[in-house]
């Protein structure tokens, strides 16, 4: 069967990780992107085929032992795989997207001298990316947790002789530690709590346990913590925007279609105990709540096209969280899918953007590109549809049905999630006007050399395109004639699916949210457009809001000084005092005494033979004495 080959699908990207490793200095970059890509493809048709095996399997779940791994007193830890509808999908995105990735990068690094290197820690990645949604316990889950926080580092720091990536790979890799010590605490009172680590075990304990139990919400809030960081959100989103420094397919495939969504799917596997958290679940609301208005309102006035979308990925994800936060597990999954599908093409567009004007990335550079770039324009113009939420675009679905079942939950958290999805509406039509209408606001001499790119690039914008439009039907709900496909295929993972509104209310949502996008496309048409604006560079001529927001509501600031200042004092007070003088005082005193009672010691061998006799006499006069003494 199909599904016990299952260790194929992240074996063989680490093979071709291993293959362009070694020969990254001697195969042309023909045969090193044939390679990296082939790998991915090979892991995607074995995807394929163990999905539609599954479809067709009246059991939805298969674990597949490989070895026993640990093995510690009452501890047991195997390296075994877990095939059920929740990884099947993420095997589907991770491979696929991770193709298209992968072909897309060999035009788009085709001139790098570190080409071998790129691919080679591509494959990585996507292996660890595998192993961590194929685990079937906790352990192996967070091997492949702790794999792609490298890859991420190795990625984000891959032009590394410049100092400023170098600084964001290192602040990526150590915010994420914060959020994995909590992720790691959690599996900790898993283990205390559960007796093992397996979820074959854990779950079915679990749901015979009641809500409000200390220890469950402890262990909820622990792994939400280890989510936070991986996922970025607040206040351990800092270092994603950053993360920018990496290449473009970089930002595609691990910071919009693949890694930060890891803290959504840890969260979606372990419902069973976040349903018996409700008030971890509340808080989960709050901070996907918060991280959504607040990188959304970031996003506005940021000039870097990058940025732009790397706080509209930190946004979208705290929509993602606050799905989970509500009970809406398989509408923040279904976001998932879809946010994977436009977001990774609206990187990738970017990066064609970016490639054509040779590596400049402000917006206030830009401007009058559609008819020199059409296919970037066209299948740009297509992501940003589907982000912003129009019909039948796949974003759409995915965002209503958070919205309609964060109305039921609470309806001023509605409200404020509805103004978010105004402003990434507003947010994502602006970067779309500064950068293709209008006239080009660059050099006459870049503006001669600006042409479409390869088809290496524009194919996966393509297929990344129709994925956009079309994605969402896998959720089309019942009120528009659908049967939500998608909630069926993760019944058996997903066992709490959460209440939706009645059909007339669920018109009234849809009619307000597509409303206020249009609302927001059209302020956007009409200052960027229209009028022309271009953001301005002065700061004095910003208003003190807008300065807020093109400063990051100065978030890197506050860190730098209430937590990075406080440790670097302390740690200059222990090098000073505390090991310099006290530690090195001690060891170099105890060297000093050494040394100098040695010099008197050594007056001692004087040479004179009656010396040693009288000495050799008092030595055997003390001993008869102490013996004596001692009886």
């Amino acid at each position: 069967m199909i599904i016990d080959l299952v260790w194929l699908v992240p074996l063989i990207p680490l093979i071709g990780f291993i293959i362009n490793g070694l020969g990254r200095n001697t195969f042309s970059k023909g045969l090193i992107g044939f390679i990296g890509s082939s790998v991915i493809f090979i892991s995607f048709a074995i995807s394929i085929g163990i999905f539609l095996a599954l479809g067709a399997d009246v059991n939805k779940s298969h674990e597949v032992f490989l070895f026993d791994w640990i093995s510690a007193g009452s501890l047991h830890i195997p390296l075994s795989f877990l095939v059920d509808p929740l990884s099947a999908i993420m095997l589907l995105i991770i491979t696929g997207v991770g193709f298209l990735i992968h072909i897309y990068s060999i035009g788009y690094m085709h001139s790098d001298e570190g080409f071998g290197k790129f691919f080679s820690y591509l494959n990585l990645f996507i292996f660890f990316m595998l192993l961590l949604v194929l685990g079937s316990n906790y352990i192996v889950m967070f091997i492949g947790w702790e794999g792609v926080g490298l890859c991420s580092y190795l990625l984000i720091g891959f032009w590394y002789t410049n100092s400023s990536y170098a600084a964001a790979a290192k602040k990526a890799f150590v915010m994420n530690r914060i959020g994995d010590l909590g992720f790691l605490l959690g599996v900790f009172f898993i283990f205390t709590t559960f007796g093992s680590v397996e979820f074959s075990k854990i779950f079915p304990q679990a749901a015979n346990m009641l809500p409000g139990d200390g220890t469950i919400a402890l262990i909820a809030l622990l792994l939400f913590i280890g989510a936070c960081g991986k996922s970025a959100q607040l206040p351990l989103f800092t270092w994603l925007p950053d993360a920018m420094a990496g290449p473009t397919p970089v930002s595609a495939l691990i910071h919009a279609a693949t890694m930060v969504t890891a803290g959504i799917y840890m969260i979606a596997r372990s419902n069973l105990l976040f349903d018996l958290a409700p008030m971890i679940q509340h808080i989960i609301a709050i901070v996907g709540l918060a991280t959504a208005i607040v990188a959304a309102i970031i996003a506005l006035t940021q000039t870097d096209i990058k940025k732009v979308l790397a706080y509209s990925t930190v946004s979208q994800l705290g929509y993602m969280f606050l799905g989970l936060g509500v009970g809406a597990y398989n509408g923040a999954f279904f976001h998932v899918i879809t946010h994977a599908f436009f977001k990774a093409l609206l990187f990738l567009c970017a990066g064609s953007v970016i490639h054509a004007l040779h590596h400049e990335q402000d917006m206030r550079h830009m401007g009058g590109l559609r008819k020199k770039l059409p296919v970037t324009f066209i299948t740009m113009l297509i992501g940003t549809i589907a982000i912003a939420g129009l019909p039948p675009f796949s974003g759409f679905f995915s965002k209503d049905e958070i919205l309609a079942h964060v109305y039921l939950h609470d309806k001023v958290m509605w409200g404020i999630a509805v103004f978010g999805a105004f402003l990434t509406a507003f947010y994502m039509f602006r970067m779309l006007f500064l950068t293709f209408s209008g006239k080009y606001r660059g050099t006459h001499h870049a503006e001669e050399k600006i042409h479409e790119s390869p088809k290496s690039m524009t194919i996966p914008l393509i297929v990344l395109a129709v994925l956009s439009a079309v994605g969402g039907i896998i959720g089309i709900p019942e009120v528009l004639g659908g049967n939500h496909w998608l909630s069926h295929w993760l019944s058996p993972v997903i066992k709490h699916t959460a209440e939706s509104p009645d059909h007339a209310t669920e018109y009234i949502l849809m009619a307000v949210s597509v409303v206020g996008v249009l609302i927001a496309i059209a302020i956007a048409y009409v200052k960027y457009v229209k009028q022309s604006h271009v953001p301005v560079p002065d700061e004095a001529k910003r208003s003190v809001i807008a300065n807020l927001s093109y400063n990051k509501f100065y978030f890197d600031e506050i860190y730098d000084t209430l937590i990075r200042k406080p440790l670097d004092a302390i740690s200059v007070f222990f090098y000073r005092i505390v090991d310099k003088k006290i530690v090195d005082g001690i060891v170099n005193g105890i060297g000093w005494g050494t040394s100098e009672s040695s010099k008197g010691l050594r007056l001692l061998q004087s040479g004179n033979v009656g010396f040693y006799i009288f000495m050799m006499v008092a030595g055997i006069i003390s001993l008869l004495l102490y013996t004596y003494l001692s009886l």
